[in-house]
């Protein structure tokens, strides 16, 4: 079984991405940097959302903690390169994601979805860091992806783990390959571009 299977991922990365990735790292800590910024903000967006919720105010607490510690390491790693944080991007993938949330529905089927997006964003960057913990030359970096490919990993489960704790099994597992499918779709119709972790 593939390790993107493991994840449910239905599409790898096209090989390539590493390869432009490589030549591309200031560009590609940048991106970086801002998308652990706004899984932070993702977290925090979840807890004013829903603060009846105690699981899930009680386990994202912490993540968003992990998550700005994070920012904060790729940009030591940015000023220990001589790189200069560029400017947030435009996340084209997480946007098209985002077309394809419920429209009206149950506050349930708007968590659900929230949480799901969640969770695929985290499994799709852990997929890719575990890319660059591989195939990057840079000795250095290859540990430091790897250190986050495995966070991101625990990140993904926790997602799952708290849409099931507040919708029916049968429901999280549905419209999880709903979101699997919809997402290779979307993966197969981008560019490949090595300045975006996305």
């Amino acid at each position: 079984m593939s390790k993107v299977s493991i994840l449910g991922l239905q599409l790898p990365t096209d090989p390539r991405w590493v390869d432009l990735a490589s030549i591309s790292l200031e560009a590609i800590l940048t991106d970086h940097a801002f998308c652990e910024q706004k899984a932070a903000t993702a977290c925090i967006s979840l807890i004013q959302r829903y603060p009846e919720k105690n699981r899930l105010v009680e386990e994202l607490a912490p993540i968003v903690t992990e998550e700005w510690g994070h920012f904060r390491q790729v940009l030591a790693e940015m000023k220990k390169r001589g790189f200069t944080l560029g400017k947030q991007r435009k996340d084209a993938y997480v946007n098209e994601l985002m077309q394809h949330q419920v429209k009206g529905g149950t506050a349930a089927d708007q968590l659900l979805d929230k949480l799901l997006i969640c969770a695929l964003i985290e499994a799709r960057s852990c997929e890719r860091f575990r890319l660059l913990s591989e195939g990057l030359e840079d000795a250095y970096l290859r540990d430091f992806y790897r250190k986050f490919m495995i966070s991101e990993a625990g990140h993904y489960r926790l997602f799952i783990d708290l849409a099931r704790e507040y919708l029916p099994e049968e429901q999280v597992t549905r419209r999880w390959q709903y979101w699997l499918q919809t997402e290779a779709a979307i993966l197969k119709e981008m560019e490949v571009r090595g300045d975006r972790m996305h």
